[in-house]
């Protein structure tokens, strides 16, 4: 950290060092600004951007398609498949299309969802119920939450947490309850103040 100074001084600070002056804080009173090579600041906050990108997982969409009168190998070789988009975290749109008389048979294309729905109870749950868009009967099919699945273990440990609360706030007590408070990175880094004339 520098200090404060006149705009040209720290415009010609940075041309002394080859590098740039960016505006980190231009409300502040005075502006805070800091040197430094805008290039590779911005490839960072790119870089930074992307990885965020990549740890943020978005449901996709995936179509499973059935027929009337599917046999009932074919139905849990097309359940796996949707199991294994449902333990991805994706959902799953069940549709089967009636053709030409195919019409007629709506309570076996209403069974034949059911029979595939029950084969992909263990990784999904039903989201949207059969129903008619067209000519085409849908589902859609969504995972089951981890939270969900582990409802039984919840209750022993949030009383065992409370529990250790309960211990840790006893120890608090009888330390004098003193905390520290952990200062911020911002103060570590090396900005320069920019005083507007």
């Amino acid at each position: 950290m520098i200090g404060i100074m006149s705009r040209n001084e720290a415009l010609a600070l940075a041309e002394e060092k080859k590098l740039d002056l960016a505006e980190i804080s231009p409300n502040a009173d005075p502006p805070v600004a800091k040197i430094l090579d805008f290039g590779k600041y911005r490839y960072d906050l790119q870089k930074r951007a992307k990885e965020t990108k990549k740890k943020q997982k978005t449901m996709q969409i995936k179509e499973i398609r059935l027929s009337t009168f599917i046999e009932e190998h074919d139905i849990m070789v097309k359940a796996k498949t949707a199991n294994k988009f449902l333990k991805a975290g994706d959902k799953v749109k069940v549709s089967l299309r009636f053709r030409g008389r195919e019409r007629d048979y709506v309570n076996k294309g209403r069974d034949v969802m059911n029979s595939f729905a029950e084969a992909c109870s263990e990784n999904g749950v039903i989201d949207k119920k059969p129903s008619f868009e067209g000519r085409s009967l849908t589902m859609f099919l969504t995972p089951k939450s981890a939270d969900k699945s582990n409802k039984g273990g919840k209750g022993r440990k949030s009383k065992n947490k409370n529990k250790n609360n309960s211990g840790n706030s006893n120890n608090n007590a009888n330390n004098g309850g003193s905390e520290k408070n952990i200062g911020s990175n911002a103060e570590n880094q090396n900005p320069e103040n920019n005083k507007s004339n």
